[in-house]
């Protein structure tokens, strides 16, 4: 291994640990409590060894959010491949995104809540968010019929995303968390004249 290999390992290695602490704090303490200060003692460097990784928090929370998406997509992938028939493919696949907003909270806010520097909704966006937004889409394909299927993934999505919100807001009681759940997947497993 040359001395230029070794180096950028080391480099890499460094940086997967500023961001594996920056979850378990954030998971711990939430967002707030993420600081500079406090991932270099986590990680025994300096401040300035950190801002020769990143730029800031903003940046060390978008590379947090990136791991999450590639979390995620895993998830949903999962969920999808183990179901029986598409109805259930939707049913699982949008039962694993409110489970991992629900056991991974700080990691879904770097995600979804938080503002991060990734481009969201273009083809520029890192492949780690094509291939979630891709799951959801594999999931709703079959129903789609006639409707343009993007259009009908975000809305899926966006359907998921507020559940999620808020219920974990407050705004929704969790005790009906299921149900609503189900109904949002029998809206989308409809066929597509069905839907009013």
């Amino acid at each position: 291994m040359s001395i230029q290999e070794r180096r950028e390992r080391e480099r890499a290695e460094r940086e997967k640990l500023i961001v594996t602490a920056a979850r378990a704090l954030a998971e711990a303490e939430g967002w707030e409590a993420v600081t500079t200060r406090r991932l270099a003692e986590r990680v025994e460097y300096s401040q300035p060894v950190l801002y020769s990784h990143f730029k800031g928090k903003d940046a060390i929370m978008a590379a947090v959010a990136l791991e999450g998406f590639v979390d995620l997509a895993a998830d949903l992938c999962a969920a999808r491949t183990s179901a029986s028939d598409p109805r259930h493919a939707l049913a699982h696949v949008s039962a694993a995104y409110a489970d991992f907003a629900e056991r991974r909270p700080a990691l879904y806010d770097a995600m979804f809540s938080q503002t991060v520097d990734l481009p969201f909704a273009t083809p520029q966006a890192p492949p780690a968010l094509h291939a979630c937004f891709g799951e959801l889409s594999q999931a709703l394909w079959p129903h789609t019929g006639d409707d343009e299927l993007g259009t009908l993934t975000e809305t899926l999505w966006a359907g998921l995303h507020g559940l999620v919100t808020l219920m974990r807001g407050g705004r929704l009681p969790p005790e009906y968390h299921e149900r609503r759940l189900a109904l949002l997947v029998n809206r989308f497993s409809q066929p597509p004249g069905d839907r009013t």
